[in-house]
């Protein structure tokens, strides 16, 4: 089955060309030239990457990706723009963008990026101890990657984003373990990037800060190194 790609640019010709090139790559490619147009488009079928320009004639890109994230916070998507601002590069990190490619880019990179989301959404480590279960305990810590939720002893539950969760869940299947930077960046988001890496800092803050009512569970920094997830007990 071919990977599905929702495109959204309003470029003709640009967009065209790489819709083009996609299919000939084996993917299938819904192409969209407004942002409106993609988000009914995204209600109505199941993608496994929206692909998003930020310049779009009837809204930004960003504010599609937070349109798209409120309804479905598992979507992988990334940004194409012409706009190499550092922080239009962090917002899009931190809507829980997965890629961010500047305008004009390399078509192959583009469609070997795309090949490593699809490979990383096939290939996982097992964590959980069934394939229906997607929950896990680690002493007063529950997490469940489906909800995206993030539970501390008998408080609430916590909304995690997308790239949090898949972050803390890298974390549990490397528990007790000292995992470096590098490692996190390229196994959990696929590219050892200097933005990431400031995203990453951002998420790790953030995930610390909800952990620090557990008794025994923390993200400790290794100097120079990564980070470990120490974790007393699990279950």
């Amino acid at each position: 089955m071919k990977p599905k790609i929702l495109y959204i640019e309003d470029e003709q010709d640009l967009g065209g060309v790489t819709k083009q090139y996609l299919d000939l790559m084996e993917f299938e490619v819904t192409w969209c030239l407004s942002g409106e147009s993609a988000y009914n488009a995204f209600l109505n079928d199941t993608f496994n990457i929206v692909v998003i320009d930020i310049q779009l004639p009837d809204m930004d890109g960003f504010s599609l990706a937070k349109r798209i994230v409120d309804h479905d916070k598992d979507v992988y998507f990334l940004f194409l723009t012409a706009r190499n601002l550092k922080q239009d590069k962090m917002k899009g990190l931190l809507l829980g963008a997965i890629d961010y490619i500047v305008k004009p880019f390399d078509i192959d990179e583009l469609v070997l990026r795309m090949k490593n989301i699809v490979s990383k959404q096939l290939i996982t480590k097992p964590l959980y101890s069934s394939p229906n279960e997607k929950t896990v305990k680690l002493d007063d810590v529950v997490f469940n990657s489906d909800k995206l939720s993030l539970s501390v002893g008998n408080g609430p539950s916590t909304m995690l984003t997308l790239r949090e969760a898949e972050l803390f869940e890298y974390f549990c299947k490397n528990k007790n373990s000292i995992i470096k930077r590098e490692d996190i960046l390229i196994n959990v988001w696929g590219e050892d990037d200097y933005f990431l890496g400031r995203s990453l800092d951002v998420f790790v803050s953030r995930l610390r800060k909800l952990l620090s009512k557990s008794k025994s569970i923390k993200i400790e920094n290794v100097y120079g190194v990564g980070f470990i997830l120490s974790a007393s007990d699990s279950k």
